[in-house]
């Protein structure tokens, strides 16, 4: 298959429902993971909305608002409540960011949107640090919501969980 040809089926594999793995595109089209990167960033280049989440490649998505919240908190139990607040109330955490006060503004793309998809991600925090321990614990995420109802119940439970991030 040439180059320009797996990129397009790899176009028409994407989508903004289901992450799919660089190792399993590669599996798919006989290719080396490397080689799909590459696929990837061409892609991209050429204009096309993929985000690369932790479970793997997607297309953005367009529908719904986005709002952020400030959040605060250590230790990976408050962080399945936090990120379960939010997917529980119908947002999508499209990502963390952390203000680093060497490199600046961090962001790691998470795009989780069920219960599934925080217990993985949980899961894999457990073995791992998150940006917010570089920051005591302080972090945003970027919320892709379905109304402001639901992001105004994800402010409401996250101050309620003690979570919220209200003080200077």
């Amino acid at each position: 298959m040439k180059a320009e040809d797996r990129r397009k089926r790899i176009e028409q594999t994407l989508t903004a429902d289901r992450p799919i793995s660089a190792t399993a595109l590669a599996g798919m089209f006989s290719v080396s993971r490397q080689i799909i990167v590459g696929d990837i960033a061409l892609l991209r280049a050429a204009g096309l909305d993929i985000i690369a989440t932790p479970r793997g490649y997607k297309l953005g998505e367009t529908s719904g608002l986005i709002h952020t919240v400030a959040c605060i908190h250590a230790g990976v139990e408050e962080l399945e409540k936090e990120l379960l607040a939010m997917v529980d109330n119908g947002c999508t955490v499209l990502d963390v960011v952390v203000e680093h006060r060497l490199y600046g503004e961090i962001t790691g793309q998470l795009s989780l949107s069920s219960r599934y998809d925080v217990q993985q991600f949980v899961e894999r925090a457990r073995d791992s640090s998150t940006l917010s321990s570089l920051t005591g614990g302080l972090h945003l995420h970027n919320l892709r919501c379905p109304s402001e109802e639901a992001y105004q119940r994800v402010c409401r439970d996250l101050e309620r969980l003690g979570i919220l991030y209200t003080q200077g």
